[in-house]
């Protein structure tokens, strides 16, 4: 494909982040970019919008499904659950043009903060910092509460880029790997299920992960009957979106006692209010949805773009393709 394209971009570079859309401009100078920020105007982003074959950030929808032109998007989230919609899915099926997203870009930052989460857990590390405040040794009330992985069950909710890095960092801790998804493909390295076989799986979890997806499927997956099948002292985790867990079962669940606590990266609502009982709930350990954070996250995400423009230049298969 050598005719030049008209890319659209809102992707938002700051102040340190120059040096990044400097790069992402000189690695698409031979087409045309429409850089969108704090000083385009609504009138003039959607102008630019109308043009384009090619959008790069978080295009609003409307003007997507608007758009006559458009010939690929790619997010620069992993996220993509507000674009999960039956008529954007149409209208870009109809044009061939399909969607991406950054999911690579963000899994192994993702994967490792499950991986922390998990070792804390296994080894109480929360509870050793909490006596190192108060300057107490807690040495004999500690140490027989610590745990090893090794044999023990973790169930992961989603197949993706995230849960197949996980699988990875977590293969030599010797443990028992099982994941859920909907379709089973069978060249999967981990026990794959689906979800009609769930509840025996969750009966065995000792490490209940949630990577799943928001959206309409997903809401409250994780709820109050799912979690009583669990068994007495097992960890839930949730870096996929705060939607898909019911919230007040959680809270319920750990304040009965029965779960041997949680790590959640993301919430809902975000920022969770202060007044939020999950602040308070017993072992309930939260990051502020830190997980894909790295150093140099917009050069990344330039260069997932860059390496699929030139994927899609040279009609190769786009990586990350959500359809």
């Amino acid at each position: 494909m050598d005719q030049p394209l008209v890319i659209w971009c809102n992707v938002p570079f700051g102040a340190t982040t120059m040096a990044r859309r400097q790069a992402l401009m000189d690695a698409v100078e031979a087409h045309t970019l429409y850089l969108v920020d704090g000083t385009t105007s609504a009138a003039v982003a959607r102008s630019w919008l109308d043009e384009a074959s090619i959008a790069f950030g978080q295009p609003p929808i409307d003007a997507l499904l608007a758009s006559s032109r458009i010939r690929w998007i790619e997010l620069g989230s992993a996220g993509y659950e507000k674009y999960d919609r039956a008529d954007l899915r149409a209208v870009l099926a109809a044009r061939g043009a399909p969607l991406t997203n950054a999911g690579g870009v963000y899994a192994d930052a993702c994967a490792q903060h499950v991986l922390a989460m998990l070792l804390a857990a296994a080894r109480n590390l929360p509870s050793a910092l909490d006596a190192q405040r108060d300057r107490r040794w807690a040495f004999a009330e500690l140490r027989p509460r610590m745990r090893v992985l090794a044999r023990q069950h973790v169930l992961i909710l989603g197949w993706g880029n995230i849960a197949r890095r996980l699988a990875a960092l977590l293969a030599p801790f010797d443990l028992q790997i099982a994941a859920v998804r909907r379709r089973i493909a069978g060249d999967e390295p981990v026990r794959i299920v689906t979800t009609g076989a769930l509840d025996a799986e969750l009966a065995r979890a000792d490490h209940l992960v949630n990577l799943l997806p928001g959206g309409a499927d997903t809401a409250g997956f994780v709820n109050t009957a799912r979690l009583a099948r669990l068994p007495a002292g097992a960890w839930v985790y949730n870096v996929g979106r705060g939607s898909t867990i019911d919230q007040e079962a959680l809270a319920a669940a750990l304040h009965s006692g029965r779960l041997g606590g949680a790590w959640l990266d993301v919430t809902d609502p975000e920022p969770l209010p202060p007044d939020h009982p999950l602040w308070r709930a017993p072992g309930c350990f939260i990051t502020p949805h830190l997980a894909g954070g790295q150093a140099d996250e917009r050069g990344h995400q330039v260069r997932h773009f860059v390496d699929n423009l030139d994927r899609f230049t040279h009609g190769r298969p786009l990586i990350d393709r959500i359809w």
